[in-house]
């Protein structure tokens, strides 16, 4: 709690935006971003300016009733493509529920099997559905929606864990971009450095804040205006760690965890940015 008080935590508007500028944004509809509050796990829904819906993993088995909840919510009957990052648990598990509950037009993924029941329910689940099923590769861009452009940066390619080939991508809309970094490590982190350009306004903290991740040197060519924290309200594995917290304070970057903060929805219009959530930001003090 005490790494967390010392925070000083603002709803961002990174360009200055005047109402008339909305006005101009029913020209360019918004992109939404949004970080489902799944607890201990991952889950993001994407609504691009053409009307596309992508969905990037869906937390745990329990949470796919609160993700099919939110994309109700949300009028989704369709989704366009959904983006399993790896199938660890608590990125692939919620994903089962959703595909029993509407149609998935596409699945994009690593293409690691893994030994366990949650993977044979994902799986059997896109046979029964019959979902076409693309692998993902290094450097390929995502073709969905000609107003955004959306690059594979990391995922399978001999790497030894699951977590080592995690899809990460680069989502841009206009000026902005979304670094969702999923669970990949230190050592892809620095691969990504030298690879790419990797400044991004609002980063997907990779790996729940884990000690495996987020690298200061990593930080600071990224050079985040705001990160997302996707962790559960005391988790057992101890995330986020003081370590990451640190860092991103030593880059001034402001921190929304989902844990505190609930679902956080950042909306743009390709120019600027504001940030929504869910719940009371000073609840998070309690959190961590």
């Amino acid at each position: 709690m005490q790494r967390i008080a010392k925070l000083t935590l603002i709803i961002l508007v990174i360009t200055a935006v005047h109402p008339s500028l909305y006005i101009g944004a029913q020209q360019h509809p918004d992109l939404k971003v949004h970080f489902i509050d799944v607890g201990q796990g991952d889950s993001i829904f994407v609504q691009t300016p053409g009307g596309k819906n992508i969905l990037i993993d869906g937390g745990r088995p329990k949470a796919g009733k609160k993700v099919v909840q939110f994309l109700r919510k949300k009028n989704v009957q369709k989704l366009d493509l959904m983006i399993a990052t790896h199938p660890d648990i608590d990125h692939i598990g919620g994903l089962v529920q959703v595909m029993q509950s509407m149609e998935v037009n596409k699945i994009l993924e690593t293409g690691i099997m893994h030994s366990t029941k949650t993977y044979a329910r994902y799986v059997s689940q896109i046979i029964r559905q019959h979902i076409p099923i693309d692998i993902a590769d290094r450097n390929e861009e995502i073709d969905i929606d000609p107003t955004i452009n959306m690059k594979i940066l990391n995922t399978h390619n001999d790497s030894k864990t699951n977590n080592e080939s995690s899809i990460a991508l680069k989502l841009t809309y206009g000026k902005i971009d979304f670094l969702l970094m999923s669970d990949v490590e230190k050592e892809q982190e620095k691969r990504l450095r030298k690879r790419y350009d990797l400044n991004s306004e609002i980063l997907k903290v990779a790996h729940h804040g884990s000690h495996t991740s987020t690298s200061l040197k990593f930080l600071k060519e990224v050079k985040p205006n705001a990160a997302i924290l996707t962790y559960g309200k005391g988790n057992k594995f101890g995330h986020p760690v003081d370590r990451v917290i640190d860092n991103l304070q030593k880059v001034n970057t402001a921190i929304y965890p989902t844990a505190s903060f609930g679902n956080i929805t950042v909306q743009t219009d390709g120019q600027g940015f504001l940030i929504l959530n869910e719940k009371n930001p000073t609840s998070w003090l309690e959190a961590g």
